[in-house]
């Protein structure tokens, strides 16, 4: 079993309104989430988390931590939220198992020694999606269907945005210490998420886009609601949107992604909302034209309705 981690430094928006495509892509794009029987681990310093994907097919395969943790095992001093994108599979926690189908959700606490990922179908593996924050309490282990799940039906199809959210790993659902994880569908015809957009200090979130037809792309938004700046991805990749960064995309079809936070609190609902009428996009001083000129849209210094 092969583990490949790399540590994401965290960086402040006036850094940000410097960078090219290579710079974004690279301090925020997760381009390789899955890889056969290997663990591919993201740690970023924005509130700590960790970003990861595990997909076994010829054998299960064992969590074990990040140098940089300096722990004993993963959930030494964590918790962690799993989603299956995948084909059926099962999480053994200590000798608990949980057996999981595709979109279901797994709670697993602080103190979790030993974390197992194995496949029931090698031919239709499961992908184990999953993200870890710092954990200060050791709460029960928790498996959540979508049937469990808190949801919520927003906008329409003549707003390009009709979907539903399916809110997933919550303090309505299970206690956690400060991780929030759920996920959003959206309908034939949608291709908005997170319109208008918005930002929340207190909490950074992490996206991961599935659902995407191989031959489509997603253009995700980021940056100061007066500084936007967008990242193409393809099917099966995440993004790290720190605190002070809006999170919206638009996309060539409709798709469903994973969101999860972790930070001061647990109110799902606290979020200072950007007018979209206020977006606007500013060429960089020292920016590559490239990056500046292409693009699905582009905002010069005018708000510029979407």
């Amino acid at each position: 079993m092969k583990m490949n981690s790399e540590i994401r430094y965290a960086s402040s928006p006036e850094e940000v309104k410097r960078y090219d495509t290579a710079q974004l892509r690279s301090n925020y794009l997760i381009e390789n989430v899955f890889s056969s029987d290997e663990v591919n681990l993201t740690y970023t310093m924005h509130d700590r988390m960790i970003a990861g994907g595990i997909m076994p097919v010829n054998e299960a395969v064992e969590l074990k931590p990040m140098d940089i943790l300096r722990s004993e095992f993963f959930l030494e001093r964590r918790e962690m939220g799993i989603f299956n994108v995948g084909g059926p599979g099962v999480v053994t926690a200590e000798e608990v198992e949980y057996k999981m189908d595709y979109k279901e959700a797994l709670y697993l606490g602080r103190g979790r020694r030993k974390i197992t990922f194995k496949s029931i179908d090698p031919t239709n593996p499961a992908k184990f999606y999953f993200c870890s924050a710092n954990a200060h309490a050791t709460y029960p282990d928790h498996l959540t269907t979508r049937e469990n799940a808190v949801k919520m039906e927003l906008g329409s199809l003549e707003a390009s945005n009709h979907r539903i959210i399916n809110r997933m790993l919550v303090k309505e659902v299970v206690q956690t210490c400060q991780l929030q994880m759920g996920m959003t569908e959206l309908k034939p015809g949608s291709t908005w998420n997170t319109m208008p957009a918005h930002t929340h200090n207190r909490r950074m979130e992490v996206y991961f886009y599935f659902e995407l037809p191989e031959d489509q792309a997603v253009c995700h938004f980021m940056g100061e609601p007066d500084e936007t700046r967008h990242i193409w991805m393809k099917n099966g990749q995440a993004v790290i949107s720190p605190e002070w960064s809006i999170h919206s995309a638009c996309a060539t079809s409709n798709y469903t992604f994973i969101w999860a936070m972790c930070g001061e609190n647990l109110d799902y609902d606290d979020m200072d909302v950007c007018p979209v009428s206020e977006l606007l996009y500013k060429i960089p001083t020292s920016s590559s034209p490239d990056n500046c000129l292409s693009g699905l849209l582009t905002f010069f210094t005018i708000p510029v309705r979407l």
